[in-house]
């Protein structure tokens, strides 16, 4: 059986142009996931993909960063499917990892997408840092009113009732907590 999984990073993007290559390609079963690559936590999706493929089914992609953009994620996939007897296959970039040439090239790829990833990273911060030194970063905005949250214990409100009131995790209540001691 040909398995598919596609995906985009985030809401923003669309997956149709990967839904499409996929299934010329004669996709049966289509896994979509609008979630980050840089890691295989938080894809479900990729996780259900895998534990459907069955010994003979094949595994494609579009390109290898839909899969992951790490060199150990890559390769941990890679080595689970061959354990389960499923092939993997990136369409648009030639990838078959039943050859030689196909493992040679997931390889590189996959050394190549983490190597992308390290860069971007590092831009993001550059980036922040000349913000910062420029005094055009403020940083995260602030999304509790420390003070009303303080008024409200003062008041005697327990903590639970607290971050229910203020849609904020009791932890939150309890750090607001402890900068005021």
């Amino acid at each position: 059986m040909k398995i598919a999984y596609a995906r985009v990073s985030s809401t923003g993007q669309n997956e149709a142009a990967q839904v499409d290559i996929l299934n010329r390609q004669g996709a049966e079963e289509i896994f979509i996931e609008k979630a980050s690559g840089t890691s295989r936590n938080g894809r479900p999706k990729l996780a259900e993909a895998i534990k459907f493929a069955r010994k003979g089914d094949l595994l494609m992609v579009t390109r290898l960063d839909r899969l992951a953009r790490s060199v150990s994620d890559l390769h941990a996939i890679a080595k689970e499917l061959q354990a389960k007897g499923v092939d993997l296959v990136v369409t648009e970039q030639n990838i078959d990892t039943t050859t030689p040439t196909g493992r040679l090239m997931f390889n590189m790829l996959g050394a190549i997408a983490e190597f992308e990833t390290d860069l971007r990273k590092e831009r993001q911060l550059e980036g922040i840092a000349k913000a910062k030194a420029e005094g055009r970063y403020k940083g995260r905005p602030v999304t509790v009113d420390g003070d009303a949250i303080r008024a409200a214990l003062a008041a005697g409100d327990k903590p639970s009732a607290v971050a229910k009131r203020f849609n904020v995790a009791r932890s939150t209540v309890y750090r607001v907590m402890a900068e005021a001691a």
